[in-house]
């Protein structure tokens, strides 16, 4: 399985309202993640800076890259562009982060 890890920015004083949003993720938003190949998906925060760690495995032959394309993604994007930074087409701003140490 893949993996890939990467940080995004919150805006100040919005952590509760992005952890709400998560706990309430749209249905067809879990099932596009799925079916593109996504099993397991993580966000972390460091608190004092805002930042957010992302960590998602993805089978062989994923179709993540086909995610911002769809509607669904799209419309999350806009409804998160509030709390984060953001690109012009409302996606966040994400980097990408190379793994240095791994054990199992």
């Amino acid at each position: 399985m893949e993996e890939l890890a990467f940080t995004m920015q919150l805006k100040p004083g919005v952590v509760a309202e992005y952890q709400r949003r998560h706990d309430e993720i749209w249905p067809e938003l879990t099932a596009a993640l799925h079916e593109a190949g996504i099993r397991d998906y993580s966000i972390f925060l460091d608190a004092a800076s805002g930042r957010l760690f992302g960590v998602q495995k993805r089978l062989p032959g994923h179709t993540a890259d086909a995610l911002p394309g769809l509607p669904v993604m799209q419309r999350w994007w806009a409804y998160m562009a509030d709390l984060m930074d953001t690109n012009a087409d409302n996606s966040p701003v994400v980097t990408t982060l190379t793994r240095v140490f791994h054990q199992e």
